[in-house]
């Protein structure tokens, strides 16, 4: 096969995110993806101011269909204050699409720049030069082919279970494993039209209004306080609503009076790691690079900032590769220092404080998301470079 500038291993939100932004600055690049897209993924999918601002930055925001959530709700054991968005950044809404939905537009959008994209493909290694520079990847196909896709660059965008992170050797800075759980499903006729937030002794939960009139609702808990749910089985929409009507009343009777429309998923103890981003010829984006706890729910928007980072390191250094190594270490220092806060919360989040401190702490991750989305609405538009 011919030269890629890039291969993408990865084509949900940070991997076809980065592609697109390369694609439209000129580079030859392909995605590759094991699933069969569209297709949905682990994900509670509310997408923080700054990730909206990335979608509305990138022109993509309207294609989404995802209802505009222009209200905030924030409960404390019964005690409801509403806010609306305020219009900061350059938008005044949220929104919570559905990842088949979100991840096939991303995807579609990295084609029309010019991206190439390959399903049903699994990256099983990568190829080096005698020197030990990443120069593709290996693969096979749905049907056990063999093959190799040489690459100036290969992008790790295979998320938090990442075979990629393995194969280049990328280390883990810092890490650490919360003792929580996050469970979720869908429910119809809820009639919320507000990203809902409540705090209860020992427990979180919330509200995302998606598409088709559902809300995705969740609760997070630490681990053991959730073995009803986890241990459930069959039974575990039940048990679902039991916990949430024991922590929660007024929620726990609203989602009882609608109706469920999907199984309960979940996740037990996420590892949450920062990982360095990159070495020779290779790099890292979105959860293969970067994964915290969903109680911070910020991953989506971590995807599209990464990825942008990223698309600029790698078109300065596919230009001119004298500066490969100063912009990719921009890179990682840029992206470190934009995530720290928030990681940070979410260490002191998921070991669930007294409320008190739960509150303030949740209030200050407000504030620090406010800021980065006004960070974000500074980066230049689309075919255009940050400065690194």
């Amino acid at each position: 096969m011919s030269m890629y500038d890039v291969v993408v291993v990865g084509a949900r939100c940070a991997g076809a995110a980065t592609a697109m932004l390369l694609a439209e600055l000129g580079h030859n690049v392909v995605m590759v993806d094991k699933a069969r897209l569209p297709s949905d993924t682990l994900s509670t999918h509310g997408i923080a101011r700054g990730g909206v601002v990335q979608l509305a930055r990138w022109g993509l925001l309207d294609r989404i269909g995802a209802p505009p959530v222009r209200n905030v709700v924030f409960d404390v054991e019964g005690n409801a204050i509403t806010r609306p968005i305020k219009h900061r950044a350059g938008v005044d809404a949220l929104i919570a699409p559905r990842r088949h939905l979100l991840d096939s537009v991303l995807a579609d959008a990295a084609q029309q720049s010019g991206a190439g994209l390959v399903t049903g493909l699994t990256a099983t290694g990568v190829l080096r030069s005698s020197e030990g520079r990443v120069t593709g990847i290996t693969a096979h196909t749905s049907k056990g082919d063999r093959l190799e896709l040489p690459a100036r660059f290969v992008v790790g965008a295979d998320g938090r279970q990442s075979r990629m992170t393995g194969f280049v050797g990328a280390e883990t800075l810092e890490q650490f494993t919360p003792t929580c759980s996050t469970y979720y499903t869908y429910v119809a006729g809820l009639g919320s039209d507000s990203f809902e937030f409540h705090v209860a002794p020992g427990a979180y939960a919330g509200v995302f209004p998606t598409h088709d009139d559902l809300a995705c609702v969740w609760l997070i808990q630490p681990t053991d306080a959730l073995d009803s749910v986890r241990t459930a089985g069959s039974a575990r929409i039940p048990a679902f609503l039991r916990a949430l009507e024991q922590l929660v009343p007024g929620l726990g009777r609203r989602v009882r009076a609608g109706r469920v429309t999907a199984p309960v998923r979940g996740a037990v103890e996420l590892p949450n790691y920062l990982r360095r981003p990159y070495g020779p010829g290779w790099a890292l984006v979105g959860d293969a690079g970067y994964h915290r706890d969903p109680i911070t729910g910020h991953g989506i928007t971590d995807a599209f900032r990464d990825a942008e980072l990223l698309a600029t390191a790698l078109d300065h250094s596919l230009r001119d590769p004298t500066v490969e190594r100063a912009a990719m270490a921009s890179y990682q220092d840029v992206r470190d220092a934009m995530l720290r806060e928030v990681f940070d919360l979410t260490r002191a989040l998921t070991a669930f404080p007294p409320m008190d401190r739960f509150v303030e702490l949740q209030i200050q991750l407000g504030v620090a998301l406010d800021r980065e989305a006004e960070q974000l609405a500074g980066f230049p538009g689309r075919n255009h470079l940050i400065a690194c």
